[in-house]
Parts: C-alpha cells; structure tokens; sequence
C-alpha cells in the first residue's frame, strides 16, 4: 500500500538471510493504499510481496497472517505467507512488524463484467466455507463499535447535512445490532475489504481466471452476508462518470448465484441484505471521512474521495428494510 516507512536495500538482504528464496534481485514500493507500507520484491527464485505494518501489533498480527495460511491450505487463491527457516511467518523489518508473501497472478478489474461477479462471488463462498475451522476470533476492528468511537470525531468537521446523515445511520445500525435478525446471521473471519483492488484476475482467451484476495489486513470476525455486501457495493455498481453507486442488477445477480452455486444464503441472510449493504456503504464513508480530515504522513499518499460512498449511502438507505 502507501509507503510510510521507507526501506533499506541493507535492511532488506537482513531479512531474506533468514528465508530459503534466493538472492536478492530488485524491490519497489507499492503506491497505492493507505495503511501499510508495501513492496514488491524480486529475488532469484520469483516475485514476493513485503509487507510493514504501520497501525496492527505483533500481537494483532497472527490473526491475520494465520488466516491467509489457513485459506491457502484449503484451496482459496490467496497470498501465502512465507516461513523463514526457523517457520516463524511473522517478521521484523525497518524496525516494524512484516511479513513476507507469494505475490499472485492477474491485475485487479476496474470493469467487471457479470461473468467476474459470478467468480468472485463463489470464491467468497469457499472461503466463507473454510473460516468454519479456523479458530481465530479477532473483531472487526473497523465495525461498530469503530464508528461509534470515530463518527463523534467527525460530526464537527462536515456538513450540517453530513453530520445528520452519519448520526442517523449510526441510530440504524445500533439498533439492528441489537435485533434478533443481527443475532442469528451466520459469522466467522471475513475479508471486509473485497473492493476492485483486493482481486486479481487473469484474462484468457476462454474467459477471465481468478488470481486471488489479497490485503487481508482489515479482516475480522463478522457477518458473511456483510462481506458480501462490501463487494458488491464496489463490483456491481453504475461505473459511469456520472458516478451514481446505484446497484447493477445483472451483476447483483451473478455475484448472488456464484456465491450460492457454494454455499446458500439463509433467509436471514437474504432478509438482512439490504441493511447489510447499507451497513457496507457506512463503513467506508466514515473510514474515508476519518483518513481526508486526519491524514497520516506517507512518502506517497493520496487519500480517497469520500463522496463516493457518501452517495452510496445515500442510495442504499432507498431500499427497503
């Protein structure tokens, strides 16, 4: 993601010693995001992806990196962190937590089609699947009890209109929590991050081929049907310049029958939909809200647009309950 914290060639050739991956070749920050910093590092044996953990704790961390492991042992295309020789997968590098993995194939979709819905969504379903045997219990770090301790933050530096908004949906969210409906929705360890850039494809000939999630980093323990939410908030929506966010229905329903042709959504699941889709709509409003008015320094940084989600909010709260 962003490079906050830059890295040394010496630094780096200290820590591939520990692993059995060859010389070093090359390495290159990664631009784009705005919670860790990243690389790309190139040795004799292939391309890895190293990763400086500018916010999560060495104690946080295992939470995180075992999932990927646990998911890339049972079949779901994900990074796989690397073991050093001694089989420690958690590092140190530049002084901060790291970790070193696979980096996979594809490049991220700005354009999906129905046909890359339908992937994505039974991809999401198997690793929904395999998280049932994964004991890892971290919360979702960004869910609601983030929003209840940030949206006060920011009350005072939007609009009047804005500030209405964020404090209603905030009402609407609590409440639901506390419904039977919230209670019985199945949950387990989630990617909560499943936008555009978080998935690698590769186009063939014969059609588009899934490379993988990556960026697990804002996992947690929630609901299935809210991870499914947050992708389709970006994968199915009105791609215009207009810029709408409003849901494209054949690409709705393809995400919905892959993720199905795995696993079934209950009838709470389904019942939940909306309210889950405008509880992924919130989320990252305030997130991004959060990141435009207190931005952290970062040798290459670009903070996004929260209008974005701010109208996707605003047009999911048109569905009904």
């Amino acid at each position: 993601m962003a490079v906050f914290t830059p890295v040394s060639e010496a630094a780096l050739r200290t820590l591939l010693s520990d692993f059995d991956l060859g010389e070093l070749k090359q390495f290159e920050g990664i631009a784009s995001g705005i919670e860790n910093t990243n690389y790309f590092v190139d040795t004799t044996q292939g391309r890895f992806v190293l990763t400086l953990f500018e916010k999560l704790t060495a104690e946080e961390l295992p939470f995180y990196l075992e999932l990927m492991r646990h998911l890339a042992d049972s079949g779901v295309a994900c990074p796989r962190p690397m073991a050093d020789r001694s089989g420690a997968i958690l590092h140190t590098c530049a002084l901060k937590p790291a970790s070193l993995a696979t980096r996979l194939k594809g490049l991220w979709q700005p354009n999906p089609t129905a046909r890359h819905c339908e992937i994505l969504g039974a991809a999401i379903a198997n690793s929904h699947i395999a998280v049932k045997t994964y004991p890892g219990d971290q919360p979702n770090l960004r869910g609601l009890s983030w929003w209840q301790a940030t949206v006060p933050q920011l009350l005072t530096l939007v609009t009047s209109e804005q500030a209405a908004l964020l404090a209603d949906e905030l009402e609407v969210q609590t409440r639901f929590s506390q419904s039977s409906l919230a209670q019985s929705l199945p949950r387990g360890a989630v990617h909560a991050d499943l936008f555009r850039d978080n998935v690698l494809f590769e186009e063939t000939p014969q059609g588009p081929v899934l490379g993988g999630f990556i960026d697990f980093y804002f996992a947690g323990v929630d609901q299935f049907v809210f991870d499914l939410a947050v992708a389709a908030n970006d994968w199915c929506i009105d791609c215009s310049a207009r810029d709408s966010g409003e849901l494209d229905p054949a690409r709705v329903d393809a995400l919905i029958q892959g993720y199905e042709s795995s696993r079934s959504l209950s009838a709470d699941e389904k019942a939940a939909w909306p309210i889950a889709l405008r509880a992924a709509a919130y989320r990252f409003w305030v997130s991004r809200l959060f990141d435009w008015h207190k931005p952290r320094a970062a040798a290459m940084l670009t903070p996004k647009d929260p209008t974005h989600f701010e109208r996707l909010l605003i047009a999911r709260r048109q569905l009904p309950l």
